[in-house]
């Protein structure tokens, strides 16, 4: 099988920094949603793991997480793409959960609920924690300059081997040769 982890915000749509709250926010970077379509073409399962802490911080409620994820549901499946699955994390920062990004919770969970090793699986973030949890579990961390990409890599510190592309159209160039 075929895997590539995503997060969501500044890989597949625009990053906001009051939070995506609600499904009109949402809007899809250029050529997201058609990288992904690619990707699925190339036999890819695509996956989306995203902190969500907007939901600890009582700024929106799971319906309305459910409700944006809906309108990227939808949204690639008029380009011809799909999510397999979408892995969130909704604490805040303050819960010190084990699922929240930079710690490696829901990259395990993937792991356990697809039943496979994560080596070497591309995982595509535009922020350091994105970059750290796929590190931590040996996945193939891959910086997009979209969203906050840009300031992730001028600070620097990335993990090993991080692969760096302009956005998610680019990288899955690469991915899906």
């Amino acid at each position: 099988m075929k895997l590539i982890i995503l997060d969501r915000d500044g890989v597949i749509n625009y990053e906001s920094p009051d939070f995506i709250k609600n499904p009109d926010e949402w809007k899809p970077l250029p050529g997201s949603l058609e990288a992904i379509a690619q990707l699925n073409q190339h036999g890819f399962r695509v996956v989306v793991a995203t902190n969500q802490s907007g939901v600890g911080r009582g700024l929106f409620d799971m319906a309305t997480l459910n409700a944006i994820h809906d309108k990227m549901h939808k949204a690639l499946g008029h380009v011809g793409g799909r999510i397999d699955a979408v892995f969130y994390c909704p604490h805040a920062q303050e819960a010190d959960c084990a699922c929240r990004k930079p710690k490696a919770g829901l990259l395990e969970d993937i792991a356990h609920r697809f039943n496979t090793e994560l080596t070497r699986v591309p995982c595509v973030g535009d922020s350091l924690r994105d970059l750290q949890a796929a590190h931590a579990v040996s996945a193939q961390p891959i910086l997009v300059l979209t969203g906050k990409g840009a300031q992730t890599a001028a600070a620097g510190g990335l993990p090993p081997d991080t692969r760096t592309y302009p956005d998610l159209r680019e990288a899955v160039k690469s991915i899906a040769q």
